[in-house]
């Protein structure tokens, strides 16, 4: 039972996890732009943490990519055009899910093309494989078994 309530507390603390990486001074004065700022860092992969979003991690780089997304948006620029600086500036592995483009359509497409061919090998190996067909036993085999069945039942 104990166990239980651990694994309780630690999901409960889950969602707490993502606000510690943002600093108090980080947040902008104003709400509207504050949630296009949080918006848009959730999308920005950290170059250090390289699995997280710039908004989850504690890195000195993610920082500075949080002030510099807030820093866009208050000179005016839109989500695009912010999202667009960090491509250009880190190019476009910088964004968490990558544009689909004639040059991504690689990465979007392998992953359904590799399991659609295993299945198809699965398929094929599955219909060549033939039932084992059963031997008969030889008659000291049969002998053998006729003794034990006769042992068991005098038992």
């Amino acid at each position: 039972m104990n166990w239980l309530r651990a694994l309780l507390v630690m999901l409960l603390c889950l969602p707490a996890m993502s606000a510690l990486a943002l600093n108090p001074d980080e947040i902008l004065d104003n709400p509207a732009l504050e949630a296009r700022a949080r918006d848009i860092s959730a999308e920005i992969r950290c170059l250090v943490c390289q699995n997280q979003s710039i908004d989850d991690s504690d890195a000195d780089l993610a920082r500075d990519l949080r002030l510099l997304v807030r820093e866009r948006l208050v000179a005016g620029d839109s989500d695009d055009q912010v999202r667009q600086y960090l491509v250009d500036r880190y190019g476009e592995f910088v964004l968490l899910r990558p544009r689909m483009e004639a040059r991504t359509i690689l990465l979007w497409g392998a992953a359904p093309v590799l399991l659609l061919i295993g299945l198809i090998i699965l398929f094929i190996a599955a219909r060549r494989r033939t039932p084992a067909t059963p031997q008969s036993l030889t008659g000291e085999e049969k002998a053998v078994l006729k003794a034990l069945q006769s042992d068991k039942a005098k038992q």
